[in-house]
């Protein structure tokens, strides 16, 4: 890369809000204000992956701000969907509230209007925690308002033409024979029974009738009601292959990204949103969903879903913008068992960006150091914090179960690893102290050895496990390098990769001795 080709500040980021303005010059469109949008689903129980769409938006946003204009964050929740199924671990009463929009379910919690407000709370908490701004607007105020009145208006005096078109892009062909809209139907309160099959333009009014409807694998039944809904009046939304065309032209939004999981509705709503609403669609980006350690993708109905809160229960909330804003490309497994490395690889960052870690390479500098202030929303510190390797104590919080702050604190300044407690080491111990709790075994770490270095680790695992404890593991550790042809410096280092993923840390010996020996010799055992 040639230091012309640097945009911004090297990033993915920097190089979707640069692609996106000059899509925006080349449409001549006003750029007094330019609106990115994260959808919300309000359905189920929002994770990672729900979060990562409107941290990522976010941004895009700073990036533009960055670039010299205006933008905001419209964080849009699609409460009036309709529930398709109970998420794993919510009552069964809600089985009677099914095919119901969600901002008309009680909360079954009891602590918001809603079931729909209950869910989307679940990732404004999550938003906040992490530091994100955003406008929030909710689809049950935004249909009672009127604000889509005019786009659902134009949709259905087109809808001929849309189902043909539904059906030619994406091979669907229910919207051949109904509407693109649900009403709310008068009768039961449901939504997708409710299927609407003319539009009356003069007045305004669909029809529909209320029948038996499969959601979400399930019949619903329908109550047989046969009605008319006012759409300036009576509730109702669009079905997804349209509404977001509608939203982007009635908000006028400019970026979106998207999962590939809604291809085909952001390719029809695309077309719908140029060719019939008169709105150039917004700028797009795809990215990949996370799946579970087991390759499923993670999801609300699964019950394999990673919140944010549980997550900032064990690391940081930069840890969760480092993961979201490293890159938006490729299917990504995603576990708890990932936060120690990025928790290390946040440190790693900040020492680049302090110049304490040298990069040679310009684009690698620009980049991470770009990546950093991303991290920290544009408004990085003046300085670096202390850092304590997040692994280190995960161990220590192994062995220290009571009075476990001050107890580790104090190995921290045994180890000379600090020189003060402070505020930020306690919120850390705290972190580290919770996922030793929770996780017996961090996960393996990659080491690359060559025999001699393989042959050396087998002869200190059969030390370390031995019924007699070595007199001095320092220098037991010592010596079976030098008479096994591996450099000291070389084999300390690999026993640092290993327990505790980098290249240095405190004194091996009284480290290992703390952590148990035979403790060691079995993490050990494994690259043998």
């Amino acid at each position: 890369m040639s230091e012309q080709e640097i945009i911004g500040k090297g990033t993915w980021i920097d190089k979707l809000a640069s692609e996106l303005l000059e899509r925006e010059k080349s449409l001549g469109r006003n750029l007094d204000i330019i609106r990115v949008e994260s959808g919300l689903g309000a359905s189920g129980v929002p994770h990672i992956g729900s979060l990562g769409d409107a941290v990522r938006a976010y941004g895009v946003k700073l990036a533009l701000e960055n670039f010299g204009y205006k933008s905001d964050l419209i964080a849009y929740s699609d409460d009036l969907d309709g529930l398709r199924k109970i998420p794993e671990g919510f009552p069964d009463s809600l089985e009677e509230h099914l095919a119901k929009p969600v901002s008309l379910i009680p909360d079954p919690y009891g602590c918001h209007d809603s079931y729909g407000m209950h869910m989307s709370s679940i990732l404004l908490d999550g938003l906040d925690k992490v530091g994100i701004k955003y406008e929030f607007r909710r689809a049950v105020d935004t249909y009672k308002k009127g604000l889509l009145q005019e786009q659902i208006h134009t949709i259905l005096q087109n809808s001929t033409k849309i189902g043909d078109k539904i059906s030619e892009l994406v091979g669907q062909e229910k919207y051949q024979k109904y509407l693109p809209y649900f009403p709310v139907c008068a009768n039961c309160n449901r939504l997708y029974t409710a299927e609407a099959t003319e539009y009356i333009a003069d007045e305004k009014k669909v029809k529909y009738h209320c029948h038996d409807a499969e959601i979400g694998s399930k019949m619903i039944k329908g109550c047989d009601h046969h009605g008319e809904a006012d759409i300036t009046k009576d509730l109702g939304k669009l079905a997804w292959k349209v509404e977001f065309a509608a939203r982007w032209a009635a908000f006028d939004i400019r970026f979106e990204a998207y999962g590939k999981d809604i291809m085909d509705s952001v390719k029809v709503n695309d077309w719908v949103a140029d060719e019939i609403l008169g709105f150039p669609h917004p700028h797009h980006v795809k990215y990949e969903m996370f799946l579970d350690k087991g390759g499923k993708k993670i999801s609300k109905s699964l019950g394999n879903v990673i919140t944010a809160q549980k997550w900032l229960e064990f690391g940081s909330p930069k840890s969760i913008l480092l993961l979201l804003y490293k890159r938006i490309t490729g299917a990504r497994e995603l576990g708890f068992e990932d936060i120690p490395s990025l928790m290390t690889e946040y440190n790693e960052l900040e020492d680049i960006y302090f110049g304490r870690i040298k990069v040679d390479n310009k684009a690698k500098l620009t980049k991470s150091k770009g990546l950093y202030e991303y991290v920290n929303l544009l408004n990085p510190p003046k300085q670096s914090t202390t850092h304590v390797n997040y692994r280190l104590l995960v161990e220590l919080a192994k062995i220290f179960k009571e009075n476990r702050s001050e107890r580790v604190m104090k190995k921290l300044l045994d180890y000379g690893v600090i020189k003060n407690p402070e505020p930020e080491i306690e919120k850390l111990i705290e972190l580290a102290g919770n996922y030793s709790n929770e996780f017996d075994e961090q996960e393996k770490i990659q080491v690359d050895l060559d025999d001699t270095a393989r042959k050396a680790l087998k002869i200190l695992v059969d030390a370390l496990g031995a019924e007699e404890e070595p007199e001095d593991i320092q220098n037991t550790i010592y010596q079976i390098a030098k008479s096994n042809d591996v450099q000291p410096k070389d084999f300390f280092k690999i026993l640092y990769q290993i327990i505790l993923g980098t290249s240095r840390g405190p004194k091996i010996g009284p480290f290992i001795s703390d952590i148990g020996r035979k403790q060691v010799a079995k993490t050990l055992s494994e690259y043998v």
